[in-house]
């Protein structure tokens, strides 16, 4: 008799992907918003680079 025994483990169902649901177009308000954070971000980087180019001593 042996001592142990293997138990055969099946492999785990595979399910297709879930039903995808068509993307809402965005709203009017949430692309005016993206635009004013992308252009305040430009803004505050163009601000950061200039902040930079004080703090170096001229040569």
């Amino acid at each position: 008799m042996p001592a142990f025994t293997f138990e055969k483990i099946s492999p785990p169902v595979r399910r297709g992907p879930a039903a995808k649901t068509p993307k809402k177009p965005r709203g009017l308000i949430s692309q005016m918003i993206d635009r004013v954070a992308e252009r305040r971000a430009r803004r505050a980087l163009q601000g950061e680079r200039a902040a930079r180019g004080d703090d170096k001593p001229a040569e």
